[in-house]
């Protein structure tokens, strides 16, 4: 997600700290539970442990082109064991020799896996040191090519998983229907827990920044992107809960499959249904920001009420006071090419991929309880 507008303006204008701590300790209870948004499946199929070890959530993300073959950054293919994306870049600057803003990647990673992703490395002089001497025991490069340009977050086509979860309890057969079930409609396209911070603190955060706490950059973005997941997952919620998240409801606005393209709203047809049916379009749902929302009717009025208490009117005003801008996010994710196997009884194994911005965890919530590490973009 991008944020747009002035970066540097002053997210507290006018301060409030006693009323912005009310509002965020309520708010941090809420994303505590945000398990507590609505399920399109029904109850969970399973309970299960997962990342028992790194190599149970593994991560390849996929590329969206290839190395140009010549240019002065260096784009490097690194398996991580057990290692977040930024330990990781600061590590490839270490052995570079380089400022941490010398690196360049297309998507955050999370420790607890075994993750591929790419990395670029701004090199004017065209010298790199050898390539095996990065190598280290939860760091592998696996390729080296030269490219034109720094890796710019999103350059990714999206991110293959395949999960390892242990310790299954469940009917089988109640399971491999749920997997059939999410396979043909998909799920609902929230924000993973991980966009909210340890023990979900973020929208507190964020509601004090809104009031006049100062935050670094950094940080600031993170809570901007955290205030507007959660207001997406509520509006989200409240389409799940009456059963339109892959439906049409008057006024929608229409997201194209793999893009950030928008259109309508505009009259239901067969040509939007036969494309609703194949997974080309999605309904979609408010990032929130400055300027009017492109739904109307229906949709406007769901998205509305969702978003009217106090704590989400803080969160939509101090993010338009931000400078961000109206976006749209799809409202439904689809596992694409979900595939599973029963290695034992009480080990079930996953396979499938995302699209960039998809959460592996959207997938796993509507199978069933799956517990531990926080979940993998």
């Amino acid at each position: 997600m991008s944020v747009s507008g002035d970066e540097r303006a002053d997210a507290g204008a006018q301060p409030d700290v006693g009323a912005a701590q009310a509002r965020a300790e309520a708010s941090q209870a809420q994303a505590a539970h945000a398990h507590a948004h609505a399920h399109a499946h029904g109850t969970p199929a399973l309970r299960a442990r997962m990342r028992s070890v790194p190599e149970d959530f593994i991560v390849e993300e996929i590329d969206a082109f290839p190395a140009s073959g010549a240019g002065e950054h260096l784009l490097l293919t690194v398996r991580k064991r057990g290692m977040n994306t930024g330990y990781a870049a600061k590590t490839i600057a270490q052995w570079a020799g380089v400022a941490e803003s010398a690196i360049g990647y297309a998507g955050m990673k999370d420790r607890h896996a075994l993750t591929t992703q790419r990395f670029s490395v701004w090199l004017p002089k065209k010298t790199a040191p050898e390539v095996a001497s990065l190598h280290s025991d939860d760091l592998e490069p696996l390729d080296a090519h030269w490219h034109s340009r720094k890796l710019p977050r999103g350059a990714h086509a999206g991110n293959r998983f395949v999960l390892t979860l242990r310790e299954v309890e469940g009917e089988r057969e109640a399971i491999d229907a749920r997997l059939t079930a999410i396979a043909a409609r998909g799920v609902p396209n929230y924000f993973g827990e991980q966009r909210f911070g340890r023990g979900g603190d973020n929208i507190a955060k964020a509601l004090a920044m809104f009031a006049g706490r100062r935050v670094g950059r950094d940080e600031r973005g993170f809570l901007l992107s955290a205030a507007r997941a959660e207001l997406f997952n509520r509006a989200l919620s409240a389409r799940v809960a009456d059963g339109s998240w892959d439906a049409p409801r008057a006024g929608e606005v229409w997201m194209l499959d793999g893009s950030r393209s928008v259109f309508g709203p505009e009259p239901w047809s067969e040509a939007l249904a036969e494309r609703l049916a194949r997974f080309d379009i999605h309904p979609s749902g408010p990032l929130w920001g400055r300027g009017e929302l492109r739904s109307t009717d229906e949709s406007l009025a769901i998205e509305l009420a969702a978003l009217a208490d106090e704590t989400a009117l803080a969160l939509r005003n101090g993010l338009e006071r931000a400078g961000l801008q109206q976006e749209r996010r799809a409202l439904r994710l689809q596992a694409q090419g979900l595939a599973w196997e029963w290695p034992d009884a009480r080990t079930l194994r996953l396979r499938f991929a995302l699209p960039p911005g998809g959460y592996a965890t959207a997938v796993l919530r509507e199978l069933g309880d799956c517990q531990g590490a926080a979940g993998e973009s």
